[in-house]
């Protein structure tokens, strides 16, 4: 089960702005959707409220513990618990957000998906501060307004 951290940000590593995002770039909803179709994706409460209903064709585990369980959904109360049910489906597992799962995630992720947006936008929430050397780039794709780049972590051999 290969763990991914999938995310859309500015370079100043804004994600977020009043519980949503800040932008609206239907090629990279539609490059999400694709990359995520067919496995486990998980997700905070807040983010899970934002987007208002499970993803489709994913396995949706929301990392909660005040959140009622509802269809298409497993609530997990820790992110821990969450991986533990990941692992469990046998899928491919990506990280969506917010900012706490991101926290949690990145010491634990084989791979970073990262959708550079171009254009500056104001927010209140932020990706946590991120070490690019600890992370080999392994391919970059133009977009009109964005650059989706995949990142592995280096292996310890490498980061010395």
């Amino acid at each position: 089960m290969e763990k991914n951290i999938i995310v859309a940000m500015t370079r100043r590593r804004v994600i977020g702005c009043h519980g949503a995002l800040p932008w609206h770039i239907p090629e990279d909803l539609r490059l999400f959707r694709t990359l995520t179709s067919g496995h486990t994706v998980i997700m905070g409460r807040t983010t899970f409220e934002s987007i208002g209903r499970p993803l489709p064709e994913r396995h949706n585990l929301v990392v909660s513990r005040t959140l009622m369980p509802c269809s298409g959904i497993v609530v997990c109360p820790s992110l821990i618990a969450a991986m533990e049910q990941a692992r469990r489906l046998q899928r491919d597992l990506f990280f969506i957000g917010g900012r706490e799962i991101y926290r949690q995630a990145l010491p634990l992720a084989d791979r970073l998906l990262i959708s550079w947006i171009e254009q500056d936008y104001a927010g209140d929430c932020f990706f946590p501060l991120l070490d690019l050397s600890l992370w080999k780039q392994e391919w970059s794709r133009e977009y009109p307004a964005f650059t989706h780049v995949g990142y592995r972590r280096r292996s310890a051999k490498e980061v010395a």
